[in-house]
């Protein structure tokens, strides 16, 4: 970079000074008989040449530079919807132009360029506006002339991108969940989080190190899984240090949901109107759903907080709580649920051992 602002420096010395010459050169003939047109060529030169050194990168190079990041930012998506926006707006213009350009001067000479720059940015603004909207057409159009259903399918894969959490990645799960179809999108991995991710794995703290490495494991395995799309992208935001914001404003300038099962995260992305999928949300969803009634087949495990209490746990670790189940430690009965009851940590069910269990012991009593 700075040898291109070098090379743009130099450049503004020999334009600058071939500017000076010229000028110094026209104007200054006025005054030739009293002091000479030649110090003053060289002068002016000279000058304009230094100015055009320091500041050519300044209106060159930086403010393209600024525009090149600024456009990386943008979703194709809205650039699209930009550039066609830009030309109906100079279509109008030119066409506004015409009875403009019969009115009287000044206004003939002032207008038409006062409307290219009012219609160009209306252009622009509204088209951006509505650049989903843009988007939804295309495909509706695409599908209506005849795409079939599986071409659909991968190109919703294609367009529609799914940022991923460094929690959500130490995680693990998300490999298993990815393999199941059910994120029918490209899953986005920003370069700052991968960084957060090595951080991790290289930190003195062994279970902290070990977490860092399970999520470059999982990084590793959704690369090799060719059924699943997931790129390392060199994303960034200015102005921001903090990862979890920079997630957030990169979601809301990619329209892009975020994949985490980080609470701090979801709460913040929420308020910002960020659209989140929590992994624990998916997980308390597919859990089987219980009635107060219904019996199910445990092997109670350990002891309960209250006295004669045994608890059990579902194969999705859902923990069943058994009234009076110490009596069947590391037995397989069968219970009848009497309880289920939703928290903020997942779901626990209350249950008691069923009347066959009862019978059973009973017999065996008696027998014996």
């Amino acid at each position: 970079m700075k040898t291109i602002g070098f090379i743009f420096r130099i450049l503004g010395l020999i334009v600058f000074g071939i500017s000076g010459y010229f000028l110094s050169n026209n104007v200054l003939t006025l005054i030739d008989s009293v002091f000479g047109t030649r110090p003053y060529v060289i002068g002016t030169m000279v000058v304009l040449a230094v100015i055009g050194f320091l500041i050519m990168p300044y209106i060159t190079l930086y403010p393209i530079d600024w525009v090149r990041k600024y456009l990386n930012k943008i979703s194709s998506q809205s650039l699209l919807a930009a550039l066609i926006g830009l030309i109906i707006g100079l279509i109008i213009a030119a066409l506004a132009s015409i009875p403009i350009s019969l009115l009287p001067s000044p206004f003939s000479d002032i207008l038409p360029f006062v409307a290219v720059l009012v219609f160009s940015y209306l252009g622009v603004a509204i088209a951006e506006s509505r650049a989903k909207d843009f988007g939804e057409f295309l495909r509706s159009f695409r599908k209506s002339r005849g795409t079939g259903a599986s071409e659909a399918t991968a190109r919703w894969s294609r367009e529609k991108s799914i940022l991923m959490d460094t929690s959500v990645i130490i995680d693990g799960r998300i490999v298993d969940i990815a393999k199941t179809g059910f994120l029918p999108g490209s899953l986005i991995i920003p370069r700052f989080v991968l960084n957060e991710l090595q951080y991790v794995a290289d930190s003195s703290e062994n279970l902290r190190r070990q977490r860092g490495r399970r999520g470059i494991d999982v990084v590793s395995q959704l690369q090799k899984d060719k059924n699943i799309s997931v790129t390392v992208a060199d994303l960034d935001v200015e102005g921001s240090h903090e990862v979890d914001e920079k997630l957030v404003l990169l979601a809301r300038q990619m329209n892009a949901p975020i994949l985490t099962n980080d609470f701090n995260l979801n709460r913040i992305a929420e308020l910002q109107g960020v659209q989140i999928l929590n992994i624990n949300d998916l997980a308390n969803a597919v859990k089987s759903i219980l009635l107060p009634g219904e019996d199910l087949p445990v092997r109670v495990i350990q002891e309960g907080k209250e006295s004669g209490q045994g608890v059990a746990y579902l194969d999705d670790g859902t923990m069943v709580v058994i009234e009076e189940g110490r009596g069947y430690l590391e037995k397989e009965i069968l219970v009848t649920v009497t309880k289920v009851l939703q928290t903020a940590a997942g779901r626990m069910i209350f249950a008691k051992p069923s009347d066959v269990n009862v019978a059973v012991s009973n017999k065996k009593q008696q027998k014996k």
